[in-house]
């Protein structure tokens, strides 16, 4: 039997492979049931990986980024061919951004919800010009443990 995966799904496998990550902090509280905006995004644990991964995947450090995920989307990205491999991460480069332009963005732009064991950052813009606005919104879902927080699908 022959699969083909259509673009759309391999963009969102490998969105959700490489937004794989964990950072520990653990002197940032982590309230429950709360909301985190601008610059404080920055020292929370969540804000943190997700500014290392983009980072990553910006400087083209695939490698580095992947190991940024659970043990489980380690092996589910090694088990991919590699043209698919190829493919995603020319994709994710293109479409990231350097750490300075990320995180100007949360500062500007993000919100970080907590609620318990999760959280998601949302970064929304909204540009206006002569022809009308349009709204970009990027989110993240993360898992929190502890001190740990690693971002989820």
């Amino acid at each position: 039997m022959n699969v083909r995966l259509s673009p759309v799904l391999l963009l969102r496998v490998s969105l959700g492979i490489l937004t794989q990550g964990a950072v520990s902090c653990s002197s940032v509280p982590q309230p429950s049931g709360s909301q985190i905006e601008g610059a404080a995004i920055l020292q929370h644990p969540c804000g943190k990986v997700s500014v290392k991964q983009m980072g990553l995947v910006h400087d083209g450090r695939m490698e580095e980024a992947v190991k940024l995920g659970t043990p489980e989307l380690q092996a589910e990205w090694r088990s991919m061919p590699a043209a698919d491999r190829d493919m995603m991460e020319g994709m994710r480069k293109a479409m990231s951004q350097s750490t300075a332009d990320f995180s100007a963005d949360i500062k500007a732009h993000g919100r970080l919800v907590i609620s318990g064991k999760t959280a998601t950052l949302t970064i929304r813009k909204t540009r206006k010009d002569a022809s009308g606005s349009s709204t970009e919104t990027m989110t993240q879902d993360f898992s929190l443990d502890g001190s740990n927080c690693a971002i989820a699908r």
